[in-house]
């Protein structure tokens, strides 16, 4: 299948905004559908170039408005829905608002698929879903731990995927990343943080817990996988990770990007940066062979390029990554 119009909820976020510009590239009609803020602008959709931005339909609303929602869909024959509180720290705050968003808004978004018979929702999950890994690589049917509210709230929304398929037939294919990162990412992900501190010339690196590992898959690739999942046919009710295979702890992680970046510096571990003893994910490390065996999808960005792409978005960004205070 081939979409004529796509909507991308959450497009002004950091994937969102790589899915966007990609489908424009390939003659897609993009409506995005991005959230409302009094200060203006549009996020990371800002940063894209004009003739792309200006080809795009942007909205602005709350993804928890059903008729909001219902106007965004109406008109489109593919919603890649994206739209979430990703923080984990902030889950912890607010656990019922993440409830509200990640369910509820993703209830809307399948209900208006419904009623306007969209051809293919694909949903967003995530791979802390799966909690701690039990055992690796981690498969689609690892078992479900939810370590975080965040977690919690998306293995709901999840579930709810299965069931709108299930009992209603709706076409939705579940993609599930694991860690992405990228340009444009913000300091609220590991990578950034670690990359713009080195970059910006920190006399350290301040980090929570070094020992857990993570699955790292570029953006670039990780849009890839939307792509495909959006287009194969016969995929509807099907889950896909994707993952590199390979993952790396977060103190490795820091000794690999001071290599990419070409300063060393020490690394201070921060215990207000630590999750919850019970709430750590201690490992993730996927397994993709469904993805490749099916979407033929499998990433091509190593980490160390990707590293280098997130250090060279930081040099020509600067602003985005200081503290407000050292703006002149």
């Amino acid at each position: 299948m081939r979409p004529r119009r796509c909507l991308v909820t959450g497009a002004a976020g950091f994937i969102g905004s790589h899915l966007v510009e990609r489908l424009v590239g390939e003659g897609v009609r993009v409506r995005a559908l991005v959230h409302y803020t009094s200060r203006g602008g549009f996020g990371n959709l800002d940063l894209l170039p004009g003739e792309v931005r200006d080809s795009v339909e942007i909205v602005a609303g709350e993804i928890t408005d059903p008729e909001f929602v219902d106007a965004a869909v109406a008109g489109c024959d593919t919603v890649l829905h994206l739209a979430a509180i990703i923080s984990i720290p902030y889950s912890y705050a607010a656990p019922r608002h993440c409830l509200e968003v990640n369910v509820g808004g993703t209830t809307n978004v399948m209900e208006s698929c419904r009623r306007h018979g969209v051809g293919r929702l694909v949903h967003t999950s995530t791979s802390e879903v799966y909690g701690s890994a039990r055992s690796v690589p981690m498969s689609e049917s690892h078992p479900r731990s939810g370590q975080s509210p965040y977690a919690a709230s998306k293995i709901a929304a999840d579930a709810m995927a299965e069931a709108m398929q299930r009992s209603f037939g709706l076409p939705v294919v579940v993609v599930r990343p694991f860690n992405t990162y990228g340009p444009r990412q913000s300091t609220r992900a590991v990578i950034p943080s670690i990359v713009s501190q080195l970059v910006l010339g920190a006399d350290r690196i301040e980090l929570g817990d070094l020992r857990p590992t993570r699955d790292f898959v570029h953006v670039s690739d990780t849009v890839a996988g939307f792509v495909a999942a959006a287009t194969r046919d016969g995929v509807e009710g099907r889950e896909f990770n994707l993952a590199t295979g390979n993952d790396i702890s977060i103190g490795d992680l820091a000794s690999m990007a001071m290599k990419v970046v070409g300063r060393e510096v020490p690394v201070v571990c921060d215990d207000a940066r630590r999750r919850p003893a019970d709430s750590e994910v201690v490992r993730l490390c996927g397994d993709a062979s469904v993805a490749r065996d099916v979407l033929e999808w499998e990433p091509r960005i190593a980490l160390e390029q990707g590293l280098e792409s997130v250090a060279e978005f930081v040099r020509r960004h600067p602003d985005r990554f200081r503290p407000k205070e050292q703006i002149s």
